[in-house]
Parts: C-alpha cells; sequence; structure tokens
C-alpha cells in the first residue's frame, strides 16, 4: 500500500461514542465504533478507509508468504454454474449454506462457498503431463455462505473473504510436500500477523479428503472446541478420538436383571435409586448406558431414526455428531409415537439394531465394548435393565465419536490428560486426495506414458476473519490497537489546542514522517477538542501516537507507544527521528 498522509479533517470517518445494538464481541463492537466497518446486511460489511486499509496489510501478508512459497496467484468468479457443484455431489450436500439463483433463462447457478471444482477443472483445461505438476494455484476472493445465524461481526458472515489455494500433484508423496509447504506458510502467516494459534487435527468434512489440520487462535469467544494436553497433542473436538477399554471376558459376569425403577427419567434419579437398590456396587453416572435418538435428514430429503448409546455421564456433543454423519443433517426425534418399542427415557438397546424388529440403527460410543456391564432402559415406563453385558445381551450396527469430549480424558497419543478450550479458526489445510480430480477426471500422462489421476491439496486463510481476530487479540478497554504490520498507519498525529503554531509544527512532522517512508493519520480538525482526539486517537488504535500541543512552547512534543502506554516528551527537533525509529521497531 502507497505511504500517505491521511487528514482526519477530511477522512470518510465518523466515530461513534455508544456501542452497536447488534454487537456481541469485543471486535464487532469497536470495529464499528472506530468507523472501519458498518453493517450492510445481516452478515455482510461494507469496509470503511480505515478498515479497507487494514484488510489490505492481512491480504497483503498472505499474498506475499503464498508467493514466496511458489503458489500462483489467479482469480476466478464468485458466480459459478451449477453442473461442476453436481458433478462433485456438493449441489446437494451443501444443503441451504448455498447461494442458489436461476439466471434470465432458468439456469441454475451459485456463489461460490469454495471452489475446488473450478480449480481442477482450470488445471484440468490446461495441463495433461507430469512435466507440468506439481503446480499450486490460489486467489484472494469474496466467498458466500448462506449462515442460518450470522453473529460476532466479521467472524461469522454469510459473505467473507478467504485465501484458497490448491496444490497439484502425480503422486502423494508430492502431495505430501505441497502440504508441508503450505503448512509452513501458514506459519509464516500468522506469525508475522501477531496472532496466537494452536495447529489442531481436524476432520476433513464436506471438503473430503484424508490428513486435515486447522489453525485456530485461542479465544473465550471462538466457536470451536479445542482440546490439547501437556505432551504435544492438539485436535478439534470433532476429530478427538477415544480410548477405549479392552474387551472383559464374559465369563463369571452376573445375569441381567430388570429391576423397578419409578420417577427416573434422568439419569441422576437413576444413579439414585440404583444406589439404593445396590448400596455396595458403586455406581455413577458413568455406569448407566443411555440411549438418544436423532433423525438424520440425508441430502436426498429422507429421514431416518438413528439411537446413539453413550456413557451416561456424557451428553452428545452436537458438532461431532454432525461431523460423523455428514452430509446428512442432525434433527431432534419427535416421532415416538411411530416408533412404539422407543419408550422416552427407558429406551434400551434390546430393541434396537439392524436384526431387531424395530430396524432403528444402533450406534454406540466407543467406550461399549464387549464385556462392558451397564444399567439401562429396560423399555418399560419405570423399569431399568442392571448387568446388561455388550456383546451378550445386546448388539450394535457400529461405533460413532459423538459423545462430549470432558476435561481430563486421556489424549489418544498417551501424551496425557486432555484441557479443553475455544478458539476461532484462522486457516485450514487438507490433503484432498483424488475426490475432486476423480469427480472432473483431471488426469495426465505420468513418466511411462500411462494416464493417472491427479492428487490435491486445499488450503483456506480467512482474511476477513483475521481482521476481527486480531482486533479480539489486541484491544484494550480504550479501543483498538492494531499490531504495526497491519495498522492503517504507521503515526497517529495529534494536534491539540488554538495556536496556529501548533498546527504549523504539526503540519511540517507530518511532511518528514511521510518523506521518510510512514504512513501518517493526522488529526488537523481544528475545533475539536483535545479530549475528544484522545478518545479517538486510542479508539483507532494506531501504534504510535504523537500529540503536539502544550509542550511545543518549551521545544518538546509527546510520542506515545499506544500498545504499552509508554509516554516521552521529545525534542521537537529530533521528533521526526526517534518517530521513525520507533514506527519501525
Amino acid at each position: 500500500m502507497g505511504i500517505v498522509l491521511l487528514r482526519m479533517s477530511t477522512l470518510f470517518l465518523r466515530t461513534l461514542r455508544d456501542d452497536p445494538a447488534d454487537a456481541e464481541v469485543p471486535s464487532h463492537r469497536l470495529l464499528v465504533r472506530a468507523g472501519y466497518i458498518r453493517r450492510a446486511a445481516p452478515g455482510g460489511f461494507s469496509w470503511l478507509p480505515l478498515g479497507f486499509r487494514v484488510f489490505r496489510n492481512v491480504e497483503r501478508i498472505v499474498r506475499e508468504e503464498m508467493d514466496a512459497m511458489g503458489a500462483q496467484e489467479v482469480h476466478f468468479p464468485a458466480l459459478l454454474p451449477r453442473e461442476p457443484y453436481e458433478a462433485t455431489g456438493r449441489w446437494t450436500e451443501y444443503g441451504d449454506n448455498l447461494f442458489r439463483l436461476k439466471d434470465r433463462r432458468g439456469v441454475d447457478h451459485l456463489l461460490g462457498p469454495t471452489h475446488e471444482e473450478m480449480f481442477t477443472l482450470l488445471v484440468k483445461d490446461l495441463y495433461s503431463s507430469y512435466k507440468d505438476l506439481p503446480l499450486s494455484l490460489y486467489q484472494i476472493q469474496t466467498k458466500f455462505r448462506d449462515e442460518a445465524r450470522p453473529r460476532a461481526g466479521l467472524l461469522r458472515g454469510r459473505e467473507f473473504t478467504m485465501k484458497d489455494s490448491y496444490s497439484f500433484d502425480v503422486d502423494d508423496a508430492g502431495l505430501e510436500r505441497s502440504y508441508a509447504a503450505h503448512r509452513d506458510a501458514y506459519i509464516r502467516i500468522f506469525d508475522r500477523l501477531g496472532l496466537e494459534y494452536a495447529i489442531v487435527s481436524a476432520m476433513s468434512g464436506a471438503m473430503g479428503g484424508s490428513k486435515s489440520e486447522e489453525f485456530l487462535h485461542p479465544t473465550p469467544i471462538g466457536e470451536d472446541t479445542f482440546v490439547r494436553s501437556a505432551g504435544g497433542y492438539a485436535a478439534n473436538v470433532e476429530a478427538v478420538t477415544t480410548v477405549a477399554p479392552d474387551p472383559v471376558p464374559f465369563d463369571g459376569l452376573p445375569e441381567a436383571h430388570v429391576e423397578d425403577t419409578p420417577d427416573t427419567p434422568t439419569i441422576e434419579t437413576l444413579v439414585a435409586v440404583a444406589r439404593e437398590l445396590f448400596p455396595d456396587a458403586g455406581y455413577t453416572a458413568e455406569s448407566t448406558l443411555k440411549n438418544v435418538v436423532v433423525t438424520l435428514v440425508h441430502p436426498d430429503g429422507s429421514r431416518e431414526p438413528l439411537v446413539i448409546g453413550i456413557p451416561g455421564n456424557r451428553e452428545i456433543d452436537a458438532k461431532r455428531l454432525e461431523a460423523q454423519v455428514a452430509p446428512a443433517e442432525v434433527e431432534p426425534f419427535t416421532e415416538f409415537d411411530k416408533h412404539p418399542s422407543l419408550v422416552k427415557g427407558y429406551i434400551g438397546p434390546q430393541v434396537l439394531g439392524g436384526e431387531s424388529e424395530s430396524k432403528i440403527r444402533y450406534l454406540v460410543d466407543p467406550r461399549v465394548v464387549r464385556g462392558s456391564r451397564w444399567i439401562t432402559g429396560a423399555n418399560e415406563q419405570g423399569r431399568h435393565v442392571f448387568d446388561l453385558v455388550a456383546g451378550r445381551d445386546f448388539s450394535w450396527d457400529g461405533v460413532i465419536e459423538a459423545a462430549e469430549v470432558l476435561p481430563g480424558d486421556p489424549a489418544p497419543d498417551g501424551s496425557g490428560p486432555l484441557e479443553l478450550a475455544r478458539g476461532v479458526e484462522l486457516g485450514h489445510i487438507f490433503q484432498l486426495g483424488r475426490k475432486y480430480a476423480e469427480a472432473l477426471e483431471l488426469k495426465v500422462l505420468d513418466e511411462n506414458g500411462k494416464l493417472v489421476t491427479v492428487t490435491m491439496g486445499s488450503y483456506g486463510v480467512g482474511v476477513s476473519r483475521a481482521v476481527a481476530a486480531i482486533a479480539e487479540s489486541t484491544h484494550d478497554e480504550l479501543g483498538l490497537c492494531w499490531p504495526r504490520e497491519i495498522a492503517p498507519a504507521d503515526v497517529h498525529l495529534v494536534a491539540t489546542g488554538k495556536d496556529p503554531a501548533i498546527f504549523e509544527a504539526a503540519e511540517t512532522l507530518s511532511a518528514e514522517l511521510v518523506a521518510a517512508g510512514l504512513t501518517v493519520l493526522y488529526d488537523d480538525r481544528p475545533k475539536v477538542s483535545p479530549g475528544v482526539k484522545f478518545k479517538d486517537a486510542e479508539l483507532l488504535g494506531m501504534p504510535t501516537i504523537v500529540t503536539v500541543g502544550r509542550g511545543l512552547a518549551e521545544g518538546t512534543i509527546e510520542v506515545r507507544d499506544r500498545a504499552t502506554g509508554e509516554r516521552q516528551e521529545v525534542p521537537v527537533a529530533d521528533a521526526a527521528t526517534f518517530v521513525l525509529a520507533a514506527a519501525r521497531g
């Protein structure tokens, strides 16, 4: 971005004293109050001059690192044809998140949520030999997803800017190298943006593919839950695998027996009654098998009841469940009248599974292993069965990772107990493999003249989201507080008072700083009080604030570091040199 002098007297800017009514998180509140963004529609924002300078600085850092790793920039339209997405199945799989529209001839189009299909077709159009690969292409472009509940300003919108890149290799070894190069580039990007991040194992979801990692920024307002251990394990909660106990031999296990357990529709009430009946058994919530019914809505519109068995000390984690059953969507189950074998509050596995009369699919938590003993529903109102043994007294159709992860659970790699944290997803890298290349027939001739399917990687960075994450992580009680590399200006120069000499000195200093290569935001407003100017300077958040005011009579100006609050009185003659050194760290 060019070095400029921005004058507050003419800058397209209005700061607000009051928080916007719809702002839920500090970044949203402050970016609107400071005049960086304005809401245009639910989940959509306009960038104002200062905000757009921050946005372009983030974009510049992303672009520099992508170029440095050898990726080449292209740009696709946002309005895309239906056919490629039909070929890969994502026209249906994306469901309601896809913006669909018809042109005047009635032909289906969509607004691009992501561009795997278009990149694949572009490479197919131009390349046909292994000699053309490896190749990495990227774009920085607006994406569209019809979020049901846009929230948190730029963090969860329906229109957002993303850098998406794609690697094309002739074999899996090449994909590993491309994936590693992108991973290293992402580390450099987020280091330069000054953002704390955790690299966590993740699920690929609707993207498809095998290996997948997320770059998460830890923050209490994050929508993603992730786990980490002291020994270095880190994963998105959807990707955590349960450490299952070993199977137990059936020999010597007691027979199952049904007991009256009136008024026990909850796990807590059931455990209380179980302890009354068998005070020496040491029963806890973990001794119970809770059977949760949900409805799966498949992409073709068909509906399927599904029962999931989990230990009673846990709840179903909606995100983990959704990741496991995608592209189907999960809805609450309400049709108990159509399934009389399901006794609400007292469901047991004896009536479930493919061999049962109900034909309702039954999936269990990995902790439900052969020989494990459970208290669970007897499929009769007010009755439970005790010592029901998995694999002896009931069976299941499969295993599912849908139960919540609890603090203290063991890490899958044996590196210690897990702790839970929340974060915002800043980047996601996938080894896509051949899903899209196969669907769209992207093949090249290998060195033996044989046609082989290209293997791909996909890599995304949320550019607009990064702006919000940086604002979220660096603000203080006074306002925004930008890191130097992405701030809209290097210096905020404030002229206070009515003496023309003050404005003359500030004008001279601003010209010297611009000539030295700094971008200066100069508050030259003549009839605005010093208090208002200082409040605006703190709210707007440039890294260095320079005040030309009363000290000028003694030949000094004040230089303040916005992040630390440290102030220094500097002789006017040395001001430009001092500020230049401060701004360049």
